[in-house]
Parts: structure tokens; C-alpha cells; sequence
């Protein structure tokens, strides 16, 4: 099974789509990688999901990409005596270390490092910015605030804190058990939310170890302003628009994702689009013209994945919210202006050999018209970096570590397949050639360009490339599973 289109789909789970079945039509309707949302999955359900996804993965022969999205430090206040109090503009209202239930004047805020690090004129927002908030004094055990914007607040909202940079990591103590449990379980990609400094991914990826790839998902302004610190310390990045939006204005997240997709793209490093791009199929069997223009801007933006989260989770129509996805996708990809703004978008190859040969690599495929670019990757390296120079051409992945090609599933324009490893030259490019036969990308007689590390399973240190003929050096079509 091969894909029409470059850029990927990443598919939430939830109750609409949690069965076998369904995930099944998922993938079929063009879901790439399938995220599972520890907000709201237990380890017993999540064990239970990638147990489903392994399955259709076995079943269809295609790698699949699975990745946990950690919750994260979720701050909220506290309980109100009547559940919900009424607020006015410029009225006070104070937030404070008082465990009793709150009223129209204060609330017990359970979180010291906020009354600790806020300072006046920080603002504070509540449940998704529907509430505005000014801190006017601050003494280290209550936040006095004067009433901006809103008028209501209730039971547990959460509290949003644009302006200030508190001192906690980004891993809380369920965040632990959770990364804990994803990684004994075998998910590819380990998602941090709330990410504030490249320092939140450390102790992140000293419990990997290698085992999982982190995604940052920059959801706050502080990751914005440290962007190029976190991405070099991430493994990919995803433009997290939802909490973006509410602790930036929101007419300047659109520009945001521009920088970060671009930024990404410049490192090499896969960038994910989320939320509401199709919103209105929760509840619609089709999107808002709006959304339809959504999904096309990221991806002519060149984006490598775009994700659906209550769309598929827990909508009405997951599958046909993936099917739209992926048809919105496609045209764009046939776009006659799409070449020439993934082009203007390409950025000078790093002065390294590995970068020079993928970069050679796409111009010698394009201006032959080659079938194809099959690289031999074992670290995903390689890769990374055809997919970075965004080729006309399909990038095929050959490596012999499935966990490889799981990982890739979530980078623009490759089609992974997992081979044995080749045993010399000879073999390597033969290999290369029968897979792109057998894949459908190419006929007796095209012609594709190899890449690979020589020695043989050199990691990460692409240094070759070859052109060679389908069918002159091929054998019989087999299985290279």
C-alpha cells in the first residue's frame, strides 16, 4: 500500500475509534501514525490501543507510527462553594494558598510556584482565555487581580500564564508513569506538552534513552522565544495551535506556524500542524470551506504531518475526517503552484557529506526524472535528511530495524520498508531496485538513485549514491519483508 501524497496524517484515538476495525479503516483512509492521548488514556487502555495498532500493522504489512502525548503540568484552580461565580469587569478577585472553597472575591489556587513566580501586570487566563486576568499585588502566598475580560468562573478551570516562566519541569509525576509505561510498551514518538525551555527536555530524554524520539509540542510563548534552543534538543516539533492561541493573540499564531515549519524543515527535523484543522467534523460529515483552506496552507507550507485530535477520537465521522484529510492533501500535492512553493522554501544543504549527498541526490533525481530516491537507512538519519530537501521524486527507506521505519512514518514523502540489511554493493543496489518494483514506484527499465553509509550499516554517515536501471540488475520479485 502506497501513499498519493508526501505529507503525513496523524490520527488521535479516543472512543470513536478505539476498536480494531476502525483502526484499521483509519489507516486505510490514509491515517499514518496514531496518537494516543494520555490526558485521557489509562496504561491498561493504552497497552490495549497499541496492542490493536501492532495488529493491523501485521495484518496490512505496512509500519505504523505510534505516539504518546504526554499531559503534562495542568494547572487549575480550585472549587467554589456554589460551583460558579458571576464576575464583572474591573471588579477584584484574588487567588490564593486558602484551601476553602472560593466565591465572587477569591479562589484557592493548589499551586504554589504560580503564587510564588507571578508578578504584577502578569496576566492570567482562565479556561482557555474565556477569562482575563491582571495580577496587581503579589506577596508569595495570594495573587490580588483586577477583572480584564470574562465574566464567570467555575470549578477547576484551567489557568493559562502567558507572561510568566514558572520553574518546574515539564514532566510531572504522572507524566513519569505514563513515559515509563509508553516506552516498556514500544511507542515510537514520546510527545511533551507545555514544553518553556530546552532544559524541560532533559530529563525526558535521559528516561528514553533512545528507546522513544520527543516531539515538543510549542504551545507557549516562551518556547517560541527559545524555539531554536528546544528544536535542537528535540526530535521533532509539532505547532500546537489550541494552547497557543489562547496565551498568544491569536492573529499571531498563523505567522508562528510559518517560523516553526520553516525552522524545522531547515534542521531536518519533522514538524507536525494540530488542532481544529477540521473541527466542524465532530459533528458534520464535511468540513467548513475555511478548514478545507487550513489543512491546504500547512500543507503547501510544506509541513511533514498534519493531526486530527477530536475528529477522530471522539467525532462522529473519524473515519471520513481522515479520508477528507487525506483527499485535501492530495490535490494540494497536484497543485501546479505546490513545486514552486516547496522550492522557495528550500534552504542550503549543511556543509557536511551526508547533507551534500542528499542534496545531490534530489537534484540528480529530479533533472533525470528518476523513478525514485531509495535510501538505506538504519538510524533514520538518511532518511531525514531526503526528506529535508522535499524531492519531486518518492523517497523510499529501506532498513533493516522496524523500529526505524516506524519513526519515519511520521516524515514527509517517505514510504518505509522494512529488508534485510544488504550484504554488499551489488546486493544493496539489486535490493533497491526489486523493492521499488514490488512497492509500485517504479517498471523495468526506470531508473531510481541509491544513497546509503558505506561501510554497510555505517550509521548516519550516508556517503554514496548510485544511479542504477530496474530490471537490468533486479531478480525475480520476492519478499524482502
Amino acid at each position: 500500500m502506497r501513499r498519493s501524497r508526501k505529507v503525513k496524517i496523524l490520527a488521535t484515538i479516543g472512543p470513536a475509534s478505539s476498536e480494531q476495525a476502525t483502526l484499521k479503516k483509519l489507516f486505510e483512509a490514509g491515517a499514518d501514525v496514531f496518537r494516543i492521548n494520555m490526558s485521557h488514556a489509562d496504561h491498561d487502555l493504552m497497552r490495549t490501543l497499541i496492542g490493536r495498532i501492532r495488529a493491523v500493522e501485521a495484518e496490512l504489512g505496512r509500519p505504523i507510527g505510534i505516539l504518546a502525548d504526554l499531559q503534562g503540568p495542568k494547572l487549575r484552580v480550585g472549587r467554589f462553594a456554589n460551583g460558579k461565580e458571576t464576575l464583572t469587569v474591573g471588579q477584584a478577585f484574588t487567588l490564593d494558598d486558602n484551601t476553602e472553597a472560593g466565591d465572587a472575591t477569591r479562589v484557592y489556587l493548589p499551586h504554589p510556584e504560580i503564587l510564588k513566580s507571578v508578578e504584577p501586570g502578569h496576566r492570567l487566563l482562565i479556561d482557555d482565555g474565556k477569562l482575563e486576568l491582571k495580577a496587581v499585588k503579589c506577596d508569595g502566598r495570594s495573587i490580588e487581580c483586577v477583572v480584564v475580560a470574562g465574566t464567570s468562573i467555575s470549578d477547576r478551570k484551567g489557568v493559562s500564564l502567558p507572561d510568566t516562566d514558572l520553574p518546574v519541569g515539564a514532566l510531572t509525576e504522572k507524566d513519569r508513569a505514563d513515559l515509563d509505561a509508553a516506552l516498556e510498551a514500544g511507542v515510537d514518538w514520546i510527545a511533551l506538552s507545555f514544553i518553556q525551555r530546552p532544559e524541560d527536555l532533559v530529563e525526558a530524554r535521559q528516561i528514553a534513552d533512545g528507546r522513544a524520539l520527543l516531539l515538543s509540542k510549542i504551545e507557549k510563548p516562551q518556547a517560541v522565544t527559545r524555539l531554536s534552543e528546544i528544536m535542537e534538543l528535540s526530535d521533532a516539533l509539532m505547532v500546537a495551535r489550541g494552547d497557543l492561541g489562547v496565551e498568544m493573540p491569536p492573529e499571531a499564531v498563523p505567522g508562528i506556524q510559518k517560523q516553526i515549519t520553516r525552522a524545522a524543515r531547515k534542521a531536518g527535523k519533522p514538524v507536525v500542524v494540530a488542532t481544529q484543522m477540521l473541527e466542524s467534523m465532530i459533528s458534520a460529515p464535511v468540513p467548513t470551506r475555511a478548514e478545507v483552506s487550513d489543512v491546504a496552507t500547512a500543507v503547501f507550507e510544506g509541513a511533514d504531518a498534519i493531526m486530527l485530535s477530536a475528529e477522530s477520537a471522539a467525532g462522529a465521522y473519524p473515519v471520513e475526517a481522515v479520508a477528507t484529510m487525506n483527499r485535501i492533501a492530495e490535490r494540494v500535492e497536484k497543485d501546479p503552484t505546490y513545486p514552486a512553493i516547496i522550492n522557495a522554501q528550500r534552504s542550503a544543504p549543511e556543509p557536511t557529506g551526508p547533507d551534500a549527498i542528499s542534496y545531490a541526490a534530489r537534484e540528480i533525481a529530479e533533472t533525470l526524472e528518476l523513478a525514485a530516491i531509495v535510501s538505506y537507512t538504519a538510524s533514520g538519519a538518511t532518511g531525514l535528511r531526503a526528506a529535508r530537501e522535499r524531492p519531486k521524486v518518492p523517497i523510499i527507506a529501506l532498513s533493516p530495524i522496524l523500529a526505524t521505519a516506524r519513526r519515519l512514518s511520521l516524515a514527509w514523502g517517505t514510504h518505509c520498508v522494512v529488508t534485510e540489511d544488504a550484504t554488499n554493493l551489488d546486493d544493496m543496489v539489486d535490493r533497491a531496485c526489486r523493492i521499488t518494483r514490488q512497492e509500485g514506484f517504479g517498471t523495468d527499465g526506470d531508473r531510481i538513485i541509491v544513497t546509503a553509509g558505506v561501510p554497510l550499516g555505517t550509521s548516519g554517515a550516508t556517503n554514496m549514491l548510485r544511479i542504477a536501471s530496474i530490471g537490468e540488475t533486479s531478480g525475480p520479485a520476492g519478499s524482502d519483508k
